[in-house]
């Protein structure tokens, strides 16, 4: 019988997923700037998220 998978407890709070529909352009140009900086796609997403939010709420600083 193969052993169970123990989840290590982390130092922070857990990370929420999120569920985004891109158009077609959009997820290649996505996939592509993440090939090129070889990363996943969701830490280009993650990426821009948070600049985008540091631009609108500059006082908010960095979210985490």
């Amino acid at each position: 019988m193969p052993a169970k998978r123990v989840r290590k407890p982390s130092a922070g709070p857990r990370a929420v997923r999120a569920s985004v529909t891109l158009p077609p352009g959009v997820y290649g140009t996505l996939r592509d700037i993440a090939r090129q900086k070889k990363v996943s796609a969701a830490w280009v997403i993650r990426d821009a998220v948070e600049k985008y939010i540091a631009e609108q709420w500059p006082l908010f600083g960095k979210a985490e």
